[in-house]
């Protein structure tokens, strides 16, 4: 048999960045990630075999569970080695280790004089789940398993653990990389960021961020950036895509990531998650629906990050969960996505990536997801709990240190099945999964995929660790080794297919027109209209102020990751960002756009006026005054802010930059505009309301055509139509105490409890009937639109529970015999480099005894499931919902019609005549329509002035449930009336109706 891992084999055409020496292990080659994040010393604590699903209390009787599992780092032999599970003998240097360690941990938890003594939970709250459920049970997938299972029936076992361990960080060209199995010509997966474009490549596009796809409330251009974005992937070679993010959901407005997803509301994020997921796949690439599930905050994301030995615990109910944070995943499952991250957190103190009940319950059962569960990279806590809670491949290979090359799983893997701790039927079903996706996308098609070398020139062709063409093959390894590592393959499109249209459209959509006083905007281009200009013989005068308005000085790419708040902001920071390949600025898009014969445009492109401020401003007729607010991941640290923002303020002294402008401009008489880019919400409190402040655009995150986007919005080229994807509230409170950032961990494992429950949000607001500056859902336009004609159809009769289960397909079969060890072995000769993660084992001697592979727990399928999304019967339309939209204006323009339904009041649960509580009104649906303004000569409702869009919604079962906890199933009520409010935001429901 040919060697596996063979670095001739692999031909990993890359080099890397500031390589670390030797025995610099603890230097990330990427500042992407904390270098230092290791592991807890008891890990296997979070073991959720020992829990009880009715109870949530620890199951003693099943204690013995383990010792015939063997699933404990020793017994497997999964991280055993790492150096922070040796244990050292009673000399005194041990001692004095001890004393030092003992020492340390004081220091630790005196810091700051507030954190309590408190140890991690013995095993965790989450309820177990067992076995894994096996892929292959979904009709659309069966053509895909049966070429999946016949591919993988003729793996040996290291060729099956190659497929699901990365090779190590930085051993090959992408972020994340998996063994190949070349003698039967499946290749090594290549896995890249991100949601808003290719990370870390070169002649790529940077997209608007999801939040300002959201802002659009357009399926079709969510849909149409999704397959750009895929094709530029497909083009670099990419099989994986990092993206799309839906988690986090926004729980927290003030969260460091929120703005890589779509919105606060399940229902928004759901829908641009699957036409994203749909658009990137139908171009033969796999999407990555990220980050599952509850990753709501930055602080105490993952162990050690933040100097705390565990991650944060994100603690919630059942319902919660189903109806908010699981809704958007379930969406993504429906739309076929091939991979799902789990995240860095823990859920009810048990790590998300071991976590039974989330991956083996939720996710493969009750939403039948027939794809793959990767890790996010180090996310992977233990070796043997998760392969058996429902992991299938582990990112980037190394386990609980960086770029170490000890990996949880590999080596340690291949013993775990030899010696029975991991069932091998489980490794098959995590092979067969990663495989079957392979198929499910097309990419076995070697016109489209071409073979890697040496059996072709196919595989990626950048490299993530340099820029230079020629570069080191395995930069993370001792191998010195180079050749070509970078193409410079452009895949950003040309002419009518570049792709640089798409962003300025979804930019332009994106953008919230939040106020328009006296109808300043749209502005004309010779600045003074005709009845101005009468008795003016000067030129119309324009100030353009803020550092938001240019690009950064020391160039558009000059941090990191996006790793700084300077110059115009374009996305936020992190992984989820990219380099952009041009970024058009606002103030010379401005500039070009006005006709400099008869308009002067001024600027100070900084956020502190000069002294002679007042000279400055006093001689503009208009001032467009430019702010922002930026965060992400938590591994950057930019001004103070630790990836989570620490307030919902403008930055860089943006506030008081917008009152000096707006009171000083035109001596007090001149009209201002303010521009704002953002993360998210933005308080505005201490200035909208000045009476010169006369128009607010919300610009959000726009990528690299930034400038010309705006302008489209500014001179009426694009009719503004974004609705905001969350509320702005007047106070950070009005958010309610859930919505706070935990800044301080307060304990070992930090536990953050969503007590809110339901009530984020628009959904807080309602509830306790707060006022909004803003209301989730709103936007203007320069039009003006009326809804008339609701008309609700009904098409079955109400009933509580979906149809029963379907059986589903036959998942394919293995033969279940143990290998013979001495398989695994490495190959004669083989020559390894260093950190690089093979599958193989270098003796059989602590294998052990094979043991019986038979699972204590048999955890029973869930109602709710039946197929991808959940049971087909949750998708059946139940009612149908119409209305007539008309533009009443004198523009044309798009329409954002917006549709709630809010549950019977006062409903009782008709089995227990307990009461349930349900929000005041949800999202279920929304449309958006192109209406053309009324024709000349014709009045309005009179002679069929205004022409008119019939809008319809479906409405599902599931739109129209609730997650009941004691049945574990979706019920719908069928006593009292569903109000259905139809509109153009959360608070603007001109039409209803009752069923």
């Amino acid at each position: 048999m040919p060697p596996v891992e063979s670095h001739e084999l692999r031909r990993g055409k890359y080099s890397k960045i500031d390589a670390p020496a030797e025995d610099e292990t603890d230097t990330p080659s990427r500042l992407s990630f904390d270098s230092n994040a290791s592991s807890y010393e008891d890990l296997d604590e979070f073991d959720p075999l020992n829990y009880d699903a009715g109870t949530l209390k620890q199951k003693r009787s099943t204690g013995d569970l383990r010792a015939r599992r063997k699933a404990s780092f020793k017994d497997a032999e999964l991280g055993a080695k790492s150096p922070k599970r040796r244990r050292c003998a009673p000399t005194k240097m041990c001692c004095g280790l001890v004393l030092l360690f003992v020492a340390a941990t004081v220091l630790l938890l005196s810091a700051g004089g507030i954190w309590a003594w408190r140890s991690a939970p013995e095993d965790g709250q989450s309820p177990p789940f067992y076995p894994t459920p096996k892929g292959g049970s979904d009709a659309k997938w069966v053509e895909s398993y049966k070429k999946a299972a016949e591919l993988v029936k003729q793996m040996t076992l290291v060729e099956k653990v190659n497929i699901t361990t990365g090779t190590g960080w930085s051993m090959q060209m992408c972020v994340g990389n998996t063994g190949p199995v070349p003698r039967l010509k499946f290749p090594a997966l290549c896995l890249q960021d991100g949601p808003l474009g290719i990370r870390f490549a070169d002649n790529i596009t940077a997209f608007p961020a999801g939040i300002t796809v959201g802002a659009t409330w357009n399926k079709e251009l969510m849909y149409r950036r999704g397959k750009a974005h895929g094709k530029e992937a497909r083009l670099k070679g990419i099989h994986i895509l990092l993206g799309p993010a839906m988690g986090p959901l926004g729980r927290m407005p003030a969260g460091g990531r929120n703005w890589e997803g779509f919105g606060t509301d399940p229902v928004l994020q759901g829908v641009a998650a699957a036409q994203t997921i749909k658009g990137i796949q139908d171009e033969g690439v796999m999407a990555t629906a990220k980050h599952y599930v509850l990753n709501e905050q930055e602080h105490f994301r993952q162990a050690w990050e933040w100097g705390t030995p565990n991650a944060i615990s994100s603690n919630i109910d059942d319902r919660t969960t189903h109806e908010i944070y699981a809704w958007p995943f379930a969406e993504s499952v429906r739309a076929g996505v091939a991979s799902i991250m789990c995240s860095y957190n823990q859920v009810n103190n048990s790590y998300a990536c071991q976590n039974s009940k989330l991956l083996n319950g939720i996710l493969k059962d009750e939403l039948g997801f027939q794809g793959f569960v990767q890790s996010d990279w180090l996310a992977q806590r233990s070796g043997v709990a998760s392969a058996l809670a429902g992991l299938d491949m582990t990112m980037p290979g190394d386990g609980l240190k960086w770029a170490d090359g000890e990996s949880l799983w590999g080596p340690a893997l291949t013993k775990a099945v030899l010696n029975g701790s991991v069932p091998i039927e489980r490794l098959n079903d995590m092979v067969t999964r990663v495989v079957a996706a392979w198929y499910q996308l097309g990419q076995d098609n070697t016109e489209r995929w071409p073979l890697q070398p040496p059996d072709g020139d196919g595989g990626p062709n950048f490299s993530s660790w340099t820029h230079e063409e020629i570069g080191l093959l395995h930069p993370g390894s001792d191998d010195k080794t180079t050749g070509v590592v970078n193409k410079f393959i452009n895949v950003q499109g040309e002419g009518n297919d570049f792709h640089g249209q798409i962003v300025r459209q979804v930019a332009a959509e994106g953008t919230v027109l939040l106020k328009n006083d006296d109808h300043i905007l749209p502005l004309d281009r010779n600045g003074w209209t005709q009845d101005e200009k009468q008795g003016k013989d000067m030129k119309y005068r324009v100030g353009i102020f803020g550092e938001d308005a240019r690009v950064n000085a020391d160039g558009m790419n000059a941090c990191p990751d996006r790793g700084c708040n300077m110059g115009t902001l374009a996305s936020g920071w992190g992984s989820g960002a990219v380099d952009n390949p041009y970024l058009i600025e606002p103030v010379s898009a401005i500039r070009e756009a006005f006709n400099n014969e008869s308009v002067y445009v001024t600027d100070w492109l900084k956020n502190v006026l000069p002294n002679e401020r007042k000279e400055l401003l006093e001689d503009q007729d208009i001032c467009i005054v430019f702010a922002n607010a930026d965060a992400g991941e938590g591994y950057i640290k930019w001004g103070g802010v630790y990836g989570d923002r620490n307030d919902l303020y403008l930055q860089k002294n943006g506030d008081k930059l917008i009152r000096d402008v707006a009171k000083d401009c035109g001596a007090g008489k001149g009209k201002v505009i303010v521009v704002i880019h953002t993360v998210g919400p933005v308080v505005l409190e201490k200035w909208i309301d000045l009476p010169n402040i006369k128009a607010v655009l919300f610009a959000n995150l726009p990528g690299q055509e930034s400038g010309n986007s705006l302008v489209d919005i500014l001179f009426g080229d694009v009719n503004p139509s974004g609705h905001l994807p969350y509320t702005i509230a007047k106070k950070e409170d009005d958010y309610g105490p859930g919505s706070k950032i935990m800044y301080l961990p307060k304990n070992l494992v930090p536990q953050q409890n969503f007590t809110e429950g339901l009530y984020i949000d628009y959904r807080y607001f309602d509830k306790n009937n707060i006022a909004p500056r803003y209301e989730f859902g709103f936007g203007l336009s320069y039009t003006v639109f009326h809804l008339s004609s609701i008309i609700v159809t009904p098409h079955v009769n109400k009933s509580p529970l979906p149809a029963p289960r379907r059986s589903g397909v036959k998942p394919p079969t293995y033969p279940t015999e143990i290998p013979d060890p001495k398989s695994a072995l490495f190959p004669p000769d083989f020559r390894k480099l260093s950190k690089y993660i093979y599958p193989y084992i270098s003796s059989t001697d602590d294998i052990g005894k094979h043991e019986d592979q038979t699972l204590l727990i048999q955890s029973p399928l869930s109602q709710a499931g039946g197929a991808q999304g959940g049971n087909p019967d949750l998708y059946t339309t139940v009612l149908t919902v119409s209305a007539s939209v008309t533009n009443i204006g004198l523009v044309d323009g798009d329409a954002v019609v917006q549709l709630y339904v809010s549950f019977p009041q006062d409903y009782k649960d008709e089995e227990t005549g307990k009461p349930v509580d349900f929000p005041i009104r949800v999202l279920r649906g929304f449309e958006k329509v192109h209406v053309e303004a009324q024709k000349q000569g014709l009045v309005p409702g009179v002679n069929g002035g205004g022409n008119k869009q019939l809008v319809k919604f479906e409405l599902t079962r599931k739109d129209l449930s609730y997650w009941d906890v004691r049945r574990q199933n979706w019920v719908m009520p069928t006593t009292g009336e569903f109000t259905i409010s139809v509109g153009f935001s959360s608070r603007d429901l001109p039409l209803q109706d009752k069923w």
